[in-house]
């Protein structure tokens, strides 16, 4: 039986975000999947000045195929969201209503949409959300907080370290060494897509690497390379999270640049579900929810581990916001647990309405 009226969902996607064009891309494939016997889709495209633009079916999603032609189609009108609007979608520039929106789909990567940022937003305006909230995003955007966290609940992590923009002294490449070993790698500490990311063999390689993460973010993440297999997990859930079929990523690269997640179709390989010794998947499976539970995570996260030789599984980090592209893990490991593509969107969806009618149950005032 169809519902009387159909829920309306902004798509928000783009982002003033260094992984702006993968969202579009994500964006794109939400919006061939989404139910449309269900959901009415609202395109709400943010362009890299952060302005956020209404648009009209697929035509907000301007250019060809693929992460190098795509853009947002930045003729649109000028929307926001005002606090306590109860979901009204207004026009900046004549302020009229442009309809109301029953729930918001964050497909943001990186800064300024994964990082609690838009997520605090649409609480102000009383909308509810796809994934986590405030709290679970910002900490599952910066990599620094996330495994201290991890660290100290117990989680099993590689050696890190982190660097901090501004005057002191920084280790050096030899001190650096003798802490996490070599080679290592250098990333900043909210970023994801492997944006920024470096792999460190020498001295003047560190320089570099530290030069290119510190011209993303004011933190910087020095990590161990860990020999071993890289392992990724999907979780979907609230209070009662669950983790889907472990996968493996064979990248053909180096390492799993974003280049090879994004750009180029060969640019590694997912082996859907891994090949993975007695137990490790299991060990695997309740290593990513307990990560989702200690972050505060909601809705929907992929956890990504290593599996180094002796058997060990360590965890690296969470991804509160995965990508949803055609190659992405997170929608293939659910496919391949029985949970389709439409389907996990109408879960992810519904995971998001029913926190909010949960939250609505709580109290505002002492009297």
């Amino acid at each position: 039986m169809m519902p009387a009226q159909k829920i309306r969902v902004a798509l928000l996607f783009g982002g003033k975000s260094a992984e702006h064009e993968v969202s579009l891309e994500s964006a794109r494939n939400v919006l061939a999947a989404i139910d449309r016997h269900k959901y009415e889709p609202v395109l709400i495209g943010i362009d890299k000045t952060g302005k956020w633009l209404l648009g009209d079916g697929r035509e907000a999603l301007a250019g060809g195929d693929g992460p190098r032609q795509i853009g947002v189609d930045r003729s649109r009108d000028l929307v926001t969201f005002a606090p306590e609007s109860n979901g009204e979608l207004s026009a900046i520039a004549d302020l009229q209503n442009r309809g109301t929106i029953d729930v918001a789909f964050p497909i943001l990567h990186g800064p300024l949409g994964e990082d609690g940022t838009v997520q605090g937003l649409l609480k102000l305006a009383n909308i509810p959300f796809v994934g986590a909230s405030v709290l679970g995003s910002a900490v599952g955007m910066d990599k620094d907080v996330m495994k201290r966290l991890l660290r100290d609940a117990g989680i099993p992590l590689g050696k890190f370290l982190t660097l901090t923009l501004g005057p002191g002294p920084r280790p050096g490449f030899d001190e650096v060494v003798a802490l996490v070993g070599r080679p290592f790698f250098v990333k900043p500490a909210n970023m994801g897509s492997s944006v920024g990311v470096s792999k460190v063999a020498d001295e003047a390689g560190y320089r570099e690497a530290l030069d290119l993460a510190f011209s993303f973010d004011r933190k910087v993440l020095v990590e161990e390379f860990i020999e071993g297999r890289e392992i990724e997990c999907s979780v979907l859930g609230n209070d009662d999270p669950v983790a889907s079929v472990v996968g493996e990523v064979k990248p053909s690269h180096d390492f799993y640049t974003y280049e090879a997640k994004y750009l180029d179709e060969h640019g590694a390989r997912l082996d859907i579900p891994a090949d993975l010794p007695p137990g490790v998947a299991d060990r695997a499976r309740s290593l990513a929810v307990q990560t989702f539970r200690v972050l505060c995570c909601e809705g929907l996260g992929r956890v990504d581990m290593f599996l180094r030789p002796s058997g060990e599984v360590l965890v690296n980090e969470i991804n509160t916001i995965p990508g949803f592209t055609k190659i992405s893990m997170y929608p293939k490991l659910w496919e391949a647990s029985g949970v389709s593509y439409t389907d996990l969107i109408d879960r992810l969806i519904q995971l998001a309405l029913e926190r909010f009618a949960r939250e609505k149950q709580l109290r505002t005032s002492y009297r």
